[in-house]
């Protein structure tokens, strides 16, 4: 095993979780990378997304039952223990700290696979919100600070259309203080009304984001519209003046585009 931690890092879970919390955790993470999620996107992230799902089912294999888990618990704490101290004089050559084919410590690794397959999941999210957009019609591509994309109403003869300009941003938690950014940026990278999909694997309690939602809209006196979005089940917290379009685009992330 080359990294020992990792199945509790990929179910980003605590060792000291208990089995409700295991089996919480690997429904979450799993579901991120069901083919029919993946099936519109590359081929590339189609077969990352089978290769994290195959670690996923491991990681819950092995921890939701009771005599693996312990094996894989000692197996970890066996891997902790410091090494020997060297020999007394006269020492050999000190030998180069353990490292594993790729050229880095087994944690190390982890860390840049995980960072990699965290870009292309970050890349999934704006395809899948691309091809709904795309697929509800009347929006062109915008380029707006701070979002990681955006669109407004499709240009005609005789000006910009109507409707809001549409924007997207992921963060690693949606809460009141991501939400407060997002009413800031918005506000300050668009003219006219602006909704912002904002988009989390942690969610908060609905009755902080509906507080939340709430305070920053007196602030913004109307113009920017904030919506919470789990990106692990693509549930939405929709605000009751949201308009039609968003409510649109959020049914076609949902399905799928």
């Amino acid at each position: 095993m080359t990294d020992v931690t990792h199945y509790y890092q990929l179910l980003e879970i605590a060792p000291t979780a208990p089995a409700d919390d295991v089996k919480r955790a690997f429904r979450l993470q799993i579901a991120r990378y069901h083919p029919d999620k993946v099936q519109h996107l590359g081929k590339e992230f189609q077969e990352l997304a089978a290769e994290r799902a195959a670690e996923l089912t491991e990681a819950y294999r092995v921890l939701s039952d009771e005599q693996r888990r312990a094996a894989y618990d000692r197996a970890l704490a066996s891997h902790d223990q410091p090494a020997p101290a060297p020999a007394p004089a006269p020492p050999p050559p000190k030998p180069a700290p353990a490292v594993n084919d790729t050229g880095g410590s087994g944690a190390e690794q982890f860390s840049s696979e995980r960072a990699t397959r965290d870009r292309v999941v970050r890349r999934a999210t704006v395809t899948r919100f691309d091809h709904a957009l795309s697929g509800a019609g009347g929006y062109d591509r915008l380029e707006m600070h701070g979002f990681d994309f955006a669109w407004q109403p499709k240009s005609s003869l005789f000006g910009r259309g109507k409707g809001p300009r549409l924007a997207g941003r992921i963060v690693a938690r949606v809460d009141g203080d991501s939400i407060a950014a997002a009413f800031t940026d918005a506000g300050r990278s668009s003219a006219g009304d602006v909704c912002v999909f904002l988009m989390g694997d942690h969610v908060a309690a609905a009755g902080e984001l509906a507080r939340a939602i709430a305070g920053q809209r007196r602030r913004a006196a109307g113009r920017v519209t904030v919506v919470p979005v789990d990106a692990r089940t693509w549930d939405a917290h929709v605000p009751t003046e949201t308009p039609a379009i968003v409510k649109r685009v959020l049914e076609r992330v949902k399905i799928g585009g």
